[in-house]
């Protein structure tokens, strides 16, 4: 079942009535955005406000602030990269490649590095361990 329940428009007697009964007896959210007074497919939204078998809402914002869906930020924890660190000849010649652009693809890498794609997956694989390159959505790496 839903975290909450919206109920955007319905009558008195609609289906969305029921559904946010439901809802309040499985002690679910149940949140109606209200209209107006004279208008019938507004009349349930505005009933379920009244007789608080619902939060009122008028923007999203609300909602995700009401369910503390806030997405919560967390500190970046940056690792000290070691000073002294021995690179293997592979190493060296994918960093001279990661050195030249901001990211680069690992296809651009295997073709410019002239290694087999398992020595230099190993590598790679050696540089993010060490803390020294970063891996990128899309099949990216960069320095760190």
């Amino acid at each position: 079942m839903s975290d909450a329940t919206i109920v955007i428009e319905t009558g008195i007697r609609g289906g969305s009535m029921i559904t946010a009964e439901l809802a309040n007896n499985y002690n679910k959210d149940v949140f109606a955005f209200p209209g107006k007074v004279t208008d019938t497919k507004s009349a349930g939204c505005n009933y379920l406000i009244k007789n608080n078998k619902a939060a009122l809402l008028t923007e999203a914002r609300e909602l995700i602030e009401l369910m503390n869906w806030e997405e919560k930020k967390r500190p970046v924890i940056k690792t000290q990269k070691e000073l002294f660190i021995e690179l293997t000849e592979d190493e060296k010649i994918i960093l001279s490649i990661l050195g030249e652009k901001k990211s680069v693809a690992i296809d651009e890498i295997n073709l410019k590095s002239g290694l087999s794609s398992s020595s230099v997956a190993a590598a790679i694989l050696n540089l993010e361990l060490q803390n020294v390159v970063l891996s990128l959505p899309g099949k990216l790496y960069q320095i760190a």
